[in-house]
């Protein structure tokens, strides 16, 4: 995982939400703020595709991970700011017990009711991925470029 910045870098986002529907809208509203105080306006590709991938991933730790009392945690790190296609690296840590990887559904149709996150996080993602957390829990993360 990263640590800190240096320089010039815009400062991480790290909060910790409820682990549940309204926690997961707050994450997503919190990582617009955050792209657009990094530049990448409400509307533009870049935070709408963060804020899908936030969605996604917040989604997915509070259907699976949820337990009364405990949060998630959010994290946004832009990496290699100084380059127009830099990347933002979301990152969602949840305490579920269950470790088990995340992975992208084999029959996750365009017209199904559900199975379709992971798909649009791997379409979306320049790449993705998951760690242990420790002593419970885990770490999906993603990282996205930003321009071209």
């Amino acid at each position: 995982m990263l640590t800190g910045t240096t320089g010039t870098t815009p400062p991480d986002f790290k909060a910790q939400f409820a682990c549940s529907p309204r926690g997961a809208r707050l994450a997503r509203h919190q990582a617009v703020r955050r792209m657009e105080e990094w530049g990448h306006a409400r509307s533009s590709d870049a935070a709408c595709a963060v804020a899908l991938v936030v969605g996604e991933l917040t989604a997915n730790a509070v259907q699976h991970a949820h337990t009364p009392g405990r949060t998630f945690g959010l994290r946004l790190a832009l990496l290699a700011p100084e380059e127009t296609a830099g990347l933002v690296r979301v990152e969602v840590s949840d305490a579920a017990a269950d470790r088990r990887p995340p992975v992208v559904p084999p029959s996750a149709c365009p017209d199904g009711e559900s199975g379709r996150g992971l798909f649009l996080v791997d379409v979306l993602a320049a790449s993705w991925g998951w760690e242990p957390r420790r002593p419970l829990g885990k770490t999906v993360w993603a990282e996205l470029r930003l321009g071209t």
